[in-house]
């Protein structure tokens, strides 16, 4: 559409218009404001950073942070499994270092809209049709802006069930949790995916006796089977239990106000507080989408093609709204991709088999490439190479008791099909690894190279060297 005829239907005129304030969003309209374009973006004033910052990424693993510090995980191994940095830990303890980041990065992101000259349209957004985004202020005013562009990145919120009285007090979803008011005896987390895992290892860490319920029977299907039983062993010795294959059929308070949870098993379940973390929804269905020809599915996710262009060819989506990954890295990097396609210019995307995953549990996991269950499914040759963190100099130091990492390569060409890792700093380990598969490194190249002693990255050298053992 031209942009003439576009200005001449509002009183303001966009190249790109984004909703949502988030990775995707973020990162589509500086791409677009780099290329001249006008830009704005449109997001509540409270939820500018979008979930990432408010209540996702950057609150979790912050306070993922101060339990590790405060708690004196990290020199467990050393002062044995009662030691604590600090006696009685309170909540204000763990998120006042939380408050701090939020607040920095906060100004962080709304220096760089306004350096590239991005305009942030403050109010909630709605689709008034395939080029036009109606803007509705918290005083209730509405304006209506053209696009010559939509990018929608709108995100999502904790799915919740009928079935649990959500109070944000003892009945909390993921955005809720940092409301607590202290710090609970018992938890019962209900979801056994990424979420629920994080929040599950990190309450466990600080002694909080943890319950963690799943329908599923095996948690984590996506990733190394090798690195989730050690995940599961190392909360198990947290005092974490596992109730899987199991739902919540009933909740109810006792005499004395604990949460009763009673299981389709029927087992019992006590806790003093509960966390639903079964899934997110997007936001999709806030925007009104049908006025721009535009549909969800049942999970309200946009459906797009490669370059991130939904039905309308007007309206791209990215993030979370489109569905896996999720990430936070892969979410920006489809928010850039979606502006250089809808303005003409090229742009190279990275392969989908070298996106890393990361999981801040405690310990933490990330991965790359393909696992062992799909190379045995696709009868791929493959062998391993394989480092265990206690084999390492620098993880004695730091007092780290427990960690893999494992390279899997292809036995005749020796490339490298996929890195696994468990342990302290596994999510900035991967990224060696990930770097060695897009050059086509092979299981070699970590045998024969040099790294700092002592080190973590170490462990790539250990693998390389029992890699080429095994052949």
């Amino acid at each position: 559409m031209d942009r003439r005829n576009i200005q001449s239907m509002a009183d303001e005129a966009y190249d790109l218009v984004v909703i949502g304030s988030g990775p995707a969003g973020q990162r589509g309209a500086i791409a677009a404001a780099k290329l001249g374009k006008r830009v704005a973006i449109v997001d509540q004033r409270a939820l500018v950073g979008g979930v990432c910052l408010h209540t996702g990424t950057i609150p979790s693993k912050t306070l993922r942070e101060a339990i590790l510090y405060l708690s004196g995980f990290r020199q467990r191994a050393f002062y044995g499994r009662d030691y604590s940095l600090k006696d009685d830990l309170s909540i204000s303890d763990l998120t006042s270092r939380v408050q701090i980041v939020l607040a920095r990065e906060l100004e962080v992101i709304r220096a760089q809209l306004k350096r590239n000259n991005v305009t942030l349209l403050c109010g909630k957004a709605t689709l008034g049709d395939s080029h036009h985004v109606v803007v509705t202020s918290d005083e209730g005013g509405s304006t209506r802006v053209c696009a010559r562009h939509i990018l929608i990145a709108c995100g999502t919120r904790p799915a919740r069930t009928p079935s649990i009285p959500f109070d944000g007090e003892r009945y909390l979803d993921s955005d809720q949790i940092l409301q607590l008011r202290e710090l609970p005896r018992e938890m019962i987390v209900v979801g056994a995916g990424v979420i629920g895992l994080e929040y599950a290892s990190m309450f466990s860490a600080l002694g909080v006796r943890v319950t963690v319920v799943d329908a599923r029977e095996q948690l984590l299907d996506f990733a190394d089977r090798e690195l989730v039983e050690m995940l599961c062993h190392v909360m198990r010795q947290q005092n974490a239990l596992f109730r899987l294959g199991d739902g919540i059929q009933e909740v109810s308070l006792d005499a004395r106000g604990r949460i009763v949870a009673r299981l389709t098993s029927q087992r019992v379940v006590r806790g003093d507080v509960l966390l639903y973390s079964a899934g997110r929804q997007t936001n999709a269905d806030l925007l009104d989408l049908g006025a721009a020809g535009l549909s969800a599915d049942n999970r309200g996710r946009i459906a797009v093609n490669a370059n991130f262009q939904t039905d309308v060819p007007s309206i791209y989506a990215a993030g979370d709204v489109i569905g896996f990954p999720a990430l936070a890295a892969t979410s920006s990097e489809q928010g850039r991709l979606a502006a250089c396609h809808m303005f003409g210019v090229p742009a190279a995307a990275a392969p989908n088999d070298l996106l890393p995953y990361g999981i801040y549990t405690i310990p933490e996991m990330s991965m790359v490439g393909a696992t062992e269950q799909t190379l045995q499914a696709e009868q791929v040759p493959y062998d391993i190479g394989m480092a265990r963190f206690g084999e390492l100099a620098r993880a004695q130091m730091m007092g780290v008791d427990s960690g893999l990492l494992k390279v899997l390569f292809h036995r005749e060409t020796h490339r490298i099909l996929g890195v696994h890792t468990i342990g302290d700093s596994a999510t900035e380990l991967i990224h060696i690894g990930q770097t060695a598969m897009a050059l086509g490194g092979t299981i070699q190249y970590f045998r024969d190279a040099v790294f700092n002693y002592p080190t973590l990255a170490e462990a790539y050298k250990v693998a390389g060297l029992d890699g080429t053992n095994r052949l």
